[in-house]
């Protein structure tokens, strides 16, 4: 595993792996930062104090992330789950982010809407519309009607809160949106309406939008500042015309008659379960990578 790490740190800052694998062996034998700076450069092949601290940090992150991967393995495992197929996604993956999609279906979840509708027995209904075939999904639903389940309506809106999460925990759904977002993210502040004559020093941020991967780090923390006390309203949001049309693509049929109910799903999943997960992620690694170049900068 040590040897997995070490690679995969090489990869990831340009770094030799020997150089790596040298220092990962001084810092556990105890040495500091600077004492490697300074005084064993012929070791480390003359890596700088900033490199170091980097390799450090990402040691750390790729070790909390094997233990992560361990403790998903030992829950699936434990729910008779865990396939061949899924523990070799999950050892194999190194990005949190997508492990954390892995695990999203296995997760204990609160009591969601979708979790009510399968109470219900709608699963299956929401099963056959996801499938998309030819038979009109309103004569589906009235196969379900029972003294829980009145009217048809009250069916198909069970079976789309279920589409919704199934599409929500889809690992290539999750991805396609993050690859959006990090293609085509805006980050927006706005001057929260009751703060609008006391800004002060965030008015060159009262109506604010540039482009998330491209907006220096001192901009972001400022702008995150002035989120925390309560004087600017902040959002981050992807390209979304493009991003419906790569998703409807994928997981719409327009030829069946249950294809509007699977895309209000896709349009619900996104909005009310997709969305704030991603932009939250998003916007916490924007905010680690400005606070990674503000220590640089100090350091």
């Amino acid at each position: 595993m040590q040897r997995v790490i070490i690679r995969r740190i090489s990869d990831a800052l340009g770094v030799p792996m020997k150089s790596v694998s040298q220092v990962l062996q001084m810092m556990e034998e105890g040495a500091t930062v600077p004492f490697i700076a300074r005084y064993r450069k012929e070791r480390t092949g003359g890596l700088d104090e900033i490199q170091l601290g980097k390799i450090g940090r990402e040691k750390g992150r790729l070790e909390d992330l094997q233990k992560r991967k361990l403790s998903i393995l030992r829950t699936i495992e434990e729910q008779d789950k865990l396939t061949p197929e899924l523990r070799a996604k999950i050892e194999d993956c190194w990005e949190a982010n997508l492990l954390e999609d892995f695990y999203l279906p296995f997760k204990k979840k609160r009591k969601t809407r979708a979790a009510r509708a399968r109470d219900l027995g709608l699963e299956p209904l929401a099963r056959e519309i996801f499938r998309q075939g030819r038979e009109e999904s309103t004569r589906l639903a009235r196969k379900f009607l029972n003294e829980k389940i009145s009217t048809v309506e009250e069916a198909l809106k069970g079976a789309g809160d279920i589409m919704a999460e199934w599409i929500n925990e889809d690992p290539e759904v999750r991805e396609l949106v993050r690859q959006s977002f990090r293609k085509s993210a805006v980050l927006k502040a706005k001057v929260v309406s009751a703060k609008k004559g006391e800004v002060g020093k965030y008015s060159d941020y009262s109506d604010h939008s540039e482009k998330l991967s491209t907006i220096p780090s001192h901009r972001l923390l400022a702008i995150y500042r002035g989120e925390a006390e309560g004087f600017l309203r902040v959002s981050v949001q992807p390209y979304e015309e493009r991003l419906f049309s790569i998703l409807e693509r994928k997981l719409i049929n327009f030829r069946s008659p249950s294809s509007d109910l699977v895309k209000e799903a896709l349009h619900d999943g996104y909005k009310r379960l997709i969305f704030p997960s991603i932009e939250n992620e998003f916007r916490n690694l924007a905010k680690r990578k400005a606070d990674e170049e503000a220590i640089d900068i100090f350091a």
